[in-house]
């Protein structure tokens, strides 16, 4: 396809650097933007009316925008219009104000990136039936250094209810857990507040229930008890960081045991990719409303990020 031009909210940021490196080596021109943008960039702070105002005009130039900014404000895509936009972002209560506001004629795709992003799409991929349940296992690497906003994410969750759960019954973040075994893992997950229900299962009517572990066994217990005494959750902000900067995300099937999954090095990293992808995507099909990436990227597009592995298998 011919060269887009992309700006990237947020660029300066793990994330938001791996999705303009990414657009760059495909042949597009990006446009950074961040309250201290690098030489050649965009000093945006889309708090202030005055940011909003600067955003808003540089949306309009650019053929999609990616928010990676971690803010999680609705304001940005107001100022977005119309121009499309790629959200990464894994909190379902943002994600859902977002689908109730596209502008007209304009898009939003909810949810790029790990979990949700290449978790949606595993999930899709399984073909799951009406009434079926998939469980989507998400192992982060506890040595990779995330940014504030990350981490705030997960602070957030201790001791609060899941947004939207399939199940009828109150679920709290972090407290239930499951161990999931395969060729390739035994481990023992943390329920969770992925976002996969909302953005895919609900629609499908498949139940989607999203855990989470850390590579270190110790961090994953370390996370439970935040989960059963929220008020240590502040202290996940001095947590040392032990473990690797591997990920592995899957998506199970349980009633046929079928099963996807996908790995890699450097989670950050490969949500920027991701992010990247669905922005040239979401362009190039011209889509219009809300999407998930399950509607425009599927597994053969996964495999062809670089440094992610996809295995799909039985049982």
């Amino acid at each position: 396809m011919s060269q887009l031009s992309v700006l990237v909210l947020g660029s300066r940021g793990a994330v938001g650097a791996g999705a303009a490196d990414a657009l760059r080596a495909g042949g597009h021109a990006v446009v950074g933007a961040s309250r201290r943008p690098g030489p050649g960039g965009l000093a945006v702070d889309v708090t202030t009316p005055e940011g909003r105002e600067v955003l808003a005009a540089a949306a309009r130039r650019a053929d999609a925008v990616i928010d990676a900014s971690g803010l999680e404000i609705t304001a940005v895509q107001e100022a977005v219009g119309s121009t499309p936009l790629v959200d990464v972002s894994a909190t379902a209560s943002h994600l859902a104000r977002l689908a109730g506001g596209v502008a007209d004629g304009g898009a939003v795709l909810l949810g790029a990136g790990i979990a949700p992003g290449v978790s949606t799409v595993l999930a899709s991929a399984l073909g799951a039936a009406l009434g079926d349940d998939v469980d989507v296992t998400v192992m982060l690497g506890a040595g990779e250094h995330h940014g504030a906003a990350a981490v705030d994410w997960t602070v957030r969750l201790a001791g609060v209810p899941l947004y939207a759960a399939p199940e009828a019954e109150r679920i709290v973040n972090l407290r239930s857990a499951r161990r999931f075994r395969s060729a390739a893992e035994n481990r023992r997950y943390l329920r969770v507040d992925f976002p996969d229900d909302l953005l895919w299962g609900s629609r499908s009517g498949v139940a989607v229930r999203s855990w989470l572990a850390l590579d270190s066994r110790v961090a994953t217990a370390a996370l439970r008890t935040v989960g059963v005494f929220p008020l240590l959750a502040p202290l996940l902000r001095r947590a040392p960081h032990l473990g690797t900067s591997r990920w592995r995300v899957g998506a199970v099937h349980r009633q046929s045991g079928r099963r996807f999954s996908a790995s890699g090095e450097g989670q950050s990293l490969a949500t920027g990719r991701m992010a990247a992808l669905a922005a040239t995507r979401m362009v190039e099909r011209g889509v219009r409303g809300v999407v998930s990436m399950a509607d425009v990227v599927g597994v053969d597009d996964i495999r062809g990020v670089a440094g992610i592995g996809v295995d799909c298998g039985e049982g």
